[in-house]
């Protein structure tokens, strides 16, 4: 409930009917549409009806989180408005699945995750924020994954908050701990991004999408 925030969240859209993200909006009076697409396989039929919906609640921004089907190009192309998607990894370092285990396998040092717009290239659209932490030298996939998820929390926040003020500023957040006695900070780094349109969309919980608009703060 961050009052100052200027995203309202006004639909979940799921393509899974156990997807933790309808509980969430059930409890948090937010309207929900369930398409699941483990009974058809179809995803265009998906798309579509999504679209749908999407032009009806005249929806302007979409943000996607551990939603694991990739949309179409021309889902993209017929939303035109700005799709922003989480991904568990600093990219451009390890696009696709497995991210945890494979910065285990490659002996990184450190892991993290990346907000960035969406785009036909699966994982490469432009990035408006990153999150860092440290790999413990004991550490498993599971535990990376874990200590991970409460700070993407805290980052696709501040992300939406800059990417909806319009200001182009980029954002950094670290829970590493060094000899400078770093904290949990934002660092925000000046660069452009195109005129934002009305509306956004918000997407968070397994497989779900969340639909916002700019008109008031609440819930994110």
């Amino acid at each position: 409930n961050e009052r100052d925030h200027l995203g309202d969240p006004k639909l979940v859209v799921s393509n899974n009917v156990n997807a933790e993200g309808l509980v969430f909006a059930e409890q948090n009076a937010i309207e929900t549409f369930v398409f699941n697409t483990e009974k058809n396989q179809d995803d265009s039929i998906f798309e579509e009806k999504t679209l749908d919906v999407l032009k009806k609640k005249n929806i302007d921004v979409i943000c996607l989180a551990g939603f694991m089907k990739i949309l179409s190009e021309n889902f993209i192309r017929s939303f035109s408005k700005p799709i922003l998607n989480i991904h568990p990894s600093l990219l451009p370092s390890f696009r696709g699945l497995n991210t945890y285990q494979r910065a285990l396998n490659a002996g990184c040092l450190i892991h993290g995750a990346t907000v960035h717009q969406l785009t036909k290239e699966v994982d490469q659209g432009p990035i408006l924020g990153q999150v860092i932490i440290k790999i413990a030298e004991d550490s498993t996939a599971k535990k990376i994954e874990e200590d991970l998820l409460p700070q993407e929390h805290l980052l696709y926040k501040s992300v939406l908050r800059e990417f909806l003020k319009g200001n182009g500023r980029k954002v950094l957040l670290t829970d590493i701990r060094s000899n400078y006695n770093l904290e949990l900070f934002p660092i925000e780094i000046s660069f452009r991004l195109l005129a934002l349109p009305l509306g956004i969309v918000c997407a968070w919980g397994a497989t779900t999408l969340t639909f916002c608009t700019t008109t008031s703060a609440h819930t994110l």
